[in-house]
């Protein structure tokens, strides 16, 4: 490692369940928050100018909340949980307002993912009824705009990412298998397909500016992987971590750092250039479940969240950590 491992710069307590989603909302001039799913089906609200809950929501009928995000801003909140439900909530104005809801039909842990492709269009994908099923769909209208279905069978679709292209959006997807596939929206069609990992994929994540992702497992490997000019899968590298296990993966905005939450309670931070270890965070006493970079323009403001199944949220200061330069 190039340095001691940091503490938290300070940490968030007082949900009844664990924290299975974490979300940053920072832009300049509003109140930074934090937002955080539970397994108790609560969703809190964090101030962190004064570091306590500026809201509690109560909407998924006590079952986990496993997603979270803001819309266009913070006065519009899409969670997930494991009762079937995507719900919006309206925030402006001190409210918490329920405004719509949509049923996935999918009893899984898949994560959905959102694109923000104009203004007001929003794509929403999500895992289906069916066990390959991937559903996407235009949240505002919830028209569903298609159902993508492998003709292989790869099990139950584990986690997914959507991001736009100037052909239109695509959809990177992990299954049970351990299997990779890259979707083309428009034309509903595989363009890639690849085998990663020995295990199901638990997560993944991408970064469209460089063109290369990240996925891991239960297995105590980080796998990487590029899209070529073809929109081909190429493996590219493989990070063998101490102990195995992974719950989410998360790439700073800046593209520099790579974040990983363990199931053996420890957050590793990653030069993601070339993967280069950075830091081991120790602090939770149970398996780390969600990771999040805020994303402030102040670097002094650029914390890494960390949620876990302990009930405990911890923030760390790591902006002047040096990423890889070569």
């Amino acid at each position: 490692m190039s340095r001691p491992a940091p503490s938290p710069v300070y940490t968030l307590r007082g949900a009844s369940g664990a924290f299975n989603a974490l979300h940053f909302s920072c832009h300049e001039g509003d109140t930074p928050l934090l937002f955080s799913g539970s397994g108790k089906g609560v969703i809190h609200l964090w101030n962190l100018n004064n570091r306590r809950t500026e809201r509690i929501i109560e909407g998924h009928s006590g079952s986990s909340v496993i997603w979270v995000n803001t819309l266009h801003s913070a006065d519009t909140l899409i969670s997930q949980g494991r009762d079937m439900r995507v719900c919006l909530w309206n925030l402006s104005q001190g409210r918490s307002e329920l405004m719509d809801s949509l049923s996935t039909e999918s009893v899984g842990f898949c994560q959905c993912s959102l694109l923000e492709t104009g203004q007001k269009t929003c794509l929403l994908a999500f895992a289906g009824q069916q066990t390959e099923e991937l559903k996407i769909v235009e949240l505002s209208s919830k028209a569903l705009l298609c159902s993508l279905i492998p003709d292989s069978k790869l099990g139950m679709v584990m986690c997914v990412k959507l991001w736009q292209v100037s052909r239109g959006p695509l959809l990177l997807a992990g299954y049970e298998d351990g299997s990779l596939l890259l979707w083309d929206i428009t034309q509903r069609s595989i363009l890639s397909q690849t085998k990663v990992h020995l295990e199901p994929i638990m997560c993944l994540t991408f970064d469209p500016e460089s063109r290369r992702g990240i996925s891991a497992s239960s297995e105590n490997k980080l796998f990487s992987w590029i899209l070529d000019g073809q929109n081909n899968l190429l493996l590219r590298d493989c990070v063998t971590l101490t102990n195995p296990g992974v719950s989410q993966l998360s790439i700073r905005g800046d593209g520099k750092l790579l974040a990983s939450a363990g199931w053996d309670h420890r957050v590793r931070v990653f030069g993601w250039k070339k993967l280069r270890p950075l830091a081991v965070l120790q602090y939770h006493r149970d398996m780390v479940l969600s990771v999040a970079f805020s994303d402030h323009k102040d670097p002094r403001q650029r914390l890494l969240a960390a949620g876990s199944k302990d009930q405990r949220i911890s923030l760390w200061s790591i902006y002047n950590e040096v990423p890889d330069t070569g």
